[in-house]
């Protein structure tokens, strides 16, 4: 009888620990308008940092938000050089840390595509984009 209560406390543990962490990634990505950061990319990993950081100037800056309850934003630059807002689905995959994403309409870049979490600490969000 101890080894089993001994089982079900190790594996409450676990699945706590788990799901802390996937909510941990959740709070610190979405609600925010994440910037491409792209003199901070290293190699195939993309660099984005919140829209209140201090960028070094530029002709202009993609990003996206995430909103809870699967609404995503994806901004590009417009021909006017502001920013043009498209709007989405968005999906976590827990699996692979993989956000999976579909666009609406005839948006550009393509309408379906999945970005992996690399990191989110400090801040600094550290993504490799995927195209289905």
């Amino acid at each position: 009888m101890k080894k089993i209560t001994l089982l079900c406390i190790v594996c409450l543990f676990l699945l706590a620990n788990t799901c802390n962490k996937k909510d941990k990634v959740m709070s610190g990505l979405v609600g925010k308008t994440w910037l491409h950061s792209y003199e901070e990319d290293e190699g195939d990993t993309l660099v984005y940092r919140p829209n209140s950081y201090d960028f070094p100037p530029s002709r202009g800056r993609t990003g996206f938000a995430l909103e809870a309850g699967g609404v995503i934003k994806r901004y590009d630059i417009a021909p006017t050089d502001g920013l043009e807002e498209q709007e989405g689905q968005w999906e976590l995959d827990d699996k692979n840390n993989m956000v999976k994403v579909k666009m609406q309409g005839d948006s550009l870049p393509p309408q379906n595509f999945a970005f992996e979490i690399v990191s989110l600490k400090d801040d600094v969000l550290k993504i490799k984009q995927h195209h289905q």
